[in-house]
């Protein structure tokens, strides 16, 4: 695990990237894993193709996101607070039946949303590391506004 901090030591937005990029990567799968295969979760089949597709979307998004030079701080604030609200989803999900899941699909929604929450955690995180690193956020002031 000590290979994993010591990546980050050098640029304060690198932790923050590989967070996005992480996040997208596996929110792509997720959606197309969801979209294609379909496993049998007790969902109904407009809403598991629905958030198949915004998963993709949504993977596709952030992981363009976790590319850019200097992620804008207020966007990567927004991924972060829906992904929490995702978790928390996942949890009422499971918890108040508003579907009639299947043991297996509510292993699944249980376990992607603890996975939702850690990229949270990560990309949060990475947002301070940035933050601290540049002394403004992860955006720079242009010179003209100094």
């Amino acid at each position: 695990m000590t290979w994993f901090w010591q990546r980050w030591t050098g640029d304060g937005r690198a932790m923050l990237k590989f967070a996005l990029k992480l996040d997208g990567v596996a929110s792509s799968l997720l959606g197309l894993l969801t979209v294609l295969i379909r496993p049998e979760v007790g969902m109904p089949t407009g809403w598991q193709l629905g958030l198949g597709l915004f998963c993709v979307v949504y993977g596709v998004l952030v992981f363009a996101l976790g590319t850019r030079e200097v992620p804008d701080r207020r966007i990567v604030l927004l991924v972060v607070i829906g992904n929490l609200a995702w978790a928390l989803d996942s949890v009422l999900t499971a918890e108040l039946k508003w579907f009639p899941l299947t043991g297996v699909g509510v292993a699944l929604v249980l376990a992607q949303g603890l996975a939702v929450l850690g990229f949270a955690v990560l990309q949060f995180i990475g947002l301070r590391s940035a933050t601290s690193a540049t002394g403004r956020g992860t955006r720079p002031r242009s010179p003209s506004l100094a």
